[in-house]
């Protein structure tokens, strides 16, 4: 047995697994091949980078698609996610580290110049204490650590400790939030007043994430030590002691939400995800910087219980931490993505390469990690604001085995970064994965995190400027010198509350070689999660029947007004029956099947078709795409656009619509166009109001458009802060309107208008999912989609199918009911099922209330809000 406890040795204990290596099957990469990905991340870095310096510093964020800088105040509140903009110039300071990472001296030079002379703390502005203290106090550490690196190196001779002063200033700034009777910190401070109350909406907060408190100790103890104040150190461990006291004590789990001063958990679920995550990495990471032995005790208690109750490899289910048997979710959510790095740095390696492998698979079929999704890898919630998490596990497993199958996957990273997210301006969010519409939103933690990582992930030793295993890397990646070890705080640590308890505490270091007897084990690993994820895939048709057709009907492709496919439900035994009420019910008889395989497909019909359906109860229907596809942009911007109930439903289309696009006259789109021979084999812009979507969609058919796009009249509003809805029709038979009507909000409409008055030919595409950047190919089909997505077979349950429903439509008191607009839920249908003699189920799906959906809807929709208060 051997102990940690001093910077010098530390480096050597992360290098123990770092140096192991597992033999693999997988080919290795080239030197060359590594230069070239190596040079594309820099490439990319420097596209995020300098459009954010050229079109939005000194505001906070970059907007990347309408080309400007995100200042809070300004733009639509999003809520608690703007809680991280403080008028700081905040991804600026977050990225210093990564431009001295990646070798750009001059830029980090002049990076830290302005910080030092433009940059403000004492704004009269409530932030969030987490947010604050990763980005803004974790970047002007991690800035000052590099700076004094260069310093000792004979550049920056300059350097007089700015970085350092101005960190301590921001440290006694969020310092009031810590003035509670528990020592947890409030979740947000005036950076100018403190904690004052209402009038600051400070002071008054009774909760706060276990993340959020728990997340502290890294940076505060790097500053008190980098200044010699024992103050921020203390405050820390502090709020971790107390959470440490309020574990649930037979689980040995913490919840997600907890009561600053009564310590009360108010959200008892527990996982590794959102809410919790960084807490876990903290005490690991801890231990590393400041060798404190206690700090490693309760991660490897609070480990064994997480491996007990919440790894279910591949997946990380929460759990109730006073029934932690019971699961809290059927999802998982991104930020959990952290969590296999986490295990190379404890040295748990198998299970790091299985939900590795997991999270890796539900990024090739779906391009991105949804932000969150289901157990059998379906979208739950659709976003992806281009997180790091995934990059970085990928990072600590290459360091941890060598094997460049991880290099495989960084190559994955880049290349869907530049096919979906890049932009002219920058790279922009993913609104919808389904979609491959982007949102207006380039956080600070992709330049802080993103580039860091993929950059080791690909350089060579000699490629760096320093040894990275001097550091350690905080939440949001930057970089602290494990130097701090030994460094003063000018206090005694508190003594261990209790006996150490060596039966539970794994002292000795793993070496890797003994994980990997097998050359193939790595491969072993990997492929049974390859093959649960890639289950839904369809089969491959043969030896079909004459006349059913290659492949099968699918349930998203029905339609129950189509006689060729009523015709392939009768070969399969499936009947449908049109109700009193306009709906359908369909029912399938084994025995009346066509022939073995026929039944076969009747029955996956029915599986997809309730699956379907099912899916569509709880979700909203899935946005629609308006691509802009013409010079500059190439495909690489695309808007975030609500379908309409009438017209060409593009989710049937496979390549989609494509045109140029032309303003209507009158613009309202509510007479005979004035300019029809203009709009002729163009896509027109409308503006809402006045009359019908569908009178609208009438007159644009009529003067020869192929398709419209109406722009919501209400200014501000924007698909970042309203929910979609798809357009409904005007009571009328619609059956006459066959071009495709899409919608965007008034923000998103605004791009477009900006580019035809900029480029005057604007050419988009308009579809149900974005193509390629870049290429005019079409998508090729494949089990990636969302709604190829079927997996075991689901109960005999009603369910919802729009395809074949009718349901009265609801109008918009907005436009006094000129307009009718549909929320994008799914509409009732039956469907019920009889397999060989058992038999058929006919239940009323309108016993299930419209209130009762809602309520499951809303109970989704207030989960994920708290993900976001959490911490997204």
């Amino acid at each position: 047995m051997w102990m940690l406890h001093s910077a010098t040795m530390l480096p050597a204990f992360l290098l123990l697994f770092f140096m192991g290596t597992s033999i693999s099957l997988s080919e290795a990469m080239s030197r060359d091949e590594k230069n070239k990905l190596r040079n594309q991340v820099l490439e990319m870095f420097d596209h995020a980078y300098q459009n954010y310096m050229d079109h939005a510093y000194p505001a906070d964020e970059l907007m990347p698609l309408t080309c400007r800088g995100r200042v809070r105040g300004l733009e639509p509140s999003r809520g608690d996610i703007d809680d991280a903009l403080g008028k700081f110039s905040l991804t600026l300071i977050d990225t210093l580290d990564t431009l001295a990472l990646l070798n750009k001296t001059v830029e980090f030079e002049d990076a830290v110049r302005r910080v030092v002379v433009d940059v403000r703390l004492d704004n009269d502005i409530v932030v969030s204490v987490f947010e604050t203290n990763i980005r803004v106090l974790g970047g002007l550490l991690g800035g000052h650590s590099m700076a004094v690196m260069l310093k000792e190196s004979g550049r920056m001779v300059w350097y007089q400790d700015e970085l350092l002063h101005m960190a301590k200033d921001l440290g006694l700034r969020l310092l009031p939030a810590f003035n509670t009777s528990s020592g947890l910190p409030y979740p947000r401070v005036n950076l100018r007043y403190g904690v004052r109350g209402p009038e600051t909406r400070t002071g008054t907060e009774t909760d706060t994430c276990t993340a959020c408190a728990g997340t502290i100790i890294l940076e505060f103890a790097a500053l008190s030590r980098f200044t010699g104040d024992p103050t921020f150190e203390a405050h820390a461990r502090r709020a971790l002691d107390f959470l440490w006291e309020k574990r649930q004590r037979n689980s040995n789990l913490v919840g997600t939400t907890i009561n600053i001063h009564s310590g009360e958990w108010v959200r008892r679920d527990s996982g590794v995800g959102a809410g919790i995550d960084s807490y876990y990495e903290y005490l690991m990471k801890a231990y590393i910087l400041l060798g404190d032995d206690q700090f490693l005790q309760r991660f490897n208690t609070h480990y064994a219980s997480i491996m007990k109750y919440i790894s279910q490899p591949p997946l990380l289910l929460d759990v109730h931490i006073h029934k932690p048997l019971l699961p809290a979710r059927t999802w998982m959510d991104s930020l959990l993505a952290f969590f296999p790095g986490l295990q190379v740095l404890k040295g748990d390696i198998r299970p790091a390469i299985e939900t590795h492998e997991m999270l890796y698979q539900v990024t090739k079929k779906h391009n991105f990690l949804p932000e969150a999704f289901t157990t059998d890898f379906r979208v739950h919630w659709a976003q992806h604001p281009l997180r790091p998490e995934f990059a970085e596990s990928t990072y600590f497993l290459y360091k941890a085995t060598k094997d460049p199958y991880y290099l495989e996957v960084g190559r994955t990273i880049l290349e869907n970064l530049n096919r979906f997210a890049r932009v002219p301006c920058g790279f922009a969010a993913m609104k919808d994965v389904r979609t491959g519409s982007h949102e207006d939103r380039m956080d600070s933690f992709f330049l802080a995190e993103m580039f860091k990582y993929l950059f080791l992930l690909f350089a060579e030793e000699e490629d760096l400027p320093f040894n990275v295993e001097d550091y350690v890397f905080t939440t949001e990646a930057h970089l602290l010198p494990l130097s701090l070890s030994t460094a003063s705080n000018s206090q005694t640590p508190p003594l261990a509350e209790e006996e150490l308890d060596d039966s539970n505490f794994e002292w000795t270091c793993p070496n890797t070689r003994l994980l990997f007897p097998d050359p193939a084990f790595p491969r072993n690993l990997r492929e049974p999660i390859r093959s649960a994820v890639d289950k839904s895939c369809p089969r491959p048709t043969t030896h079909r029947e004459p006349g059913m057709g290659s492949p099968p009907l699918r349930a998203q492709d029905f339609m129950a007004n189509n006689p060729e496919h009523l015709e392939l439900l009768r070969r399969m035994g499936v009947s449908l029956i049109h109700l009193k009420d306009g709906r359908v019910q369909l029912v399938q008889h084994a025995t009346q099947a066509v022939s073995a395989v026929a039944a076969e497909d009747g029955m996956r019909f029915m599986q997809e078709m309730m699956e379907l359906s099912s899916q569509q109860q709880k979700e909203q229907l899935p946005p629609r795409a308006v691509q802009i596809v013409s010079h500059p942009f190439f495909g690489r911007v695309v808007l975030t656009a609500g379908p309409a109930q009438f017209g060409m439903e593009l989710s049937k289309s496979i390549s989609g619509v494509r045109g140029f696009v032309t303003v209507a006259e009158p613009y309202n789109g509510c007479s005979e166009l004035s300019n029809g021979e203009i709009v002729a084999g163009r896509i027109a812009l409308l503006q809402r109001g006045k009359c019908m979507f569908a009178e609208k969609a009438r007159h644009i058919q009529k003067a020869g458009a192929i398709g419209g796009i109406v722009i919501d009249d209400n200014e501000g509003s924007s698909s970042d802060t309203a929910p979609l809805f798809q357009m409904a029709g005007d009571g009328r038979n619609t059956d006459d309107v066959t071009l495709p009507l899409l919608f965007l909000f008034h923000k998103e409409g605004n791009i477009l208008l900006e580019a035809l008055k900029e480029y005057r030919e604007v050419e988009v595409l308009l579809s149900d999912k974005a193509r390629d950047r870049g290429t005019d190919r079409a998508e090729e089909e494949d089990c990636s989609t969302e709604e190829k997505d079927h997996t075991s077979p689901a109960s005999s349950e009603p369910v919802d199918q729009s395809q074949v429903t009718t349901q009265e439509q609801r109008t918009d008191d907005s436009v006094v009911g000129q307009e009718s607009v549909q929320p994008a839920e799914g509409l009732d249908s039956y469907v019920s099922v009889d397999v060989g003699e058992e038999p058929a189920v006919d239940e009323d799906s309108s016993s299930q209330s419209v209130d009762s959906l809602m309520a499951d809807w809303q109970e989704d929709l207030e989960a994920f809000k708290q993900m976001e208060k959490d911490e997204l």
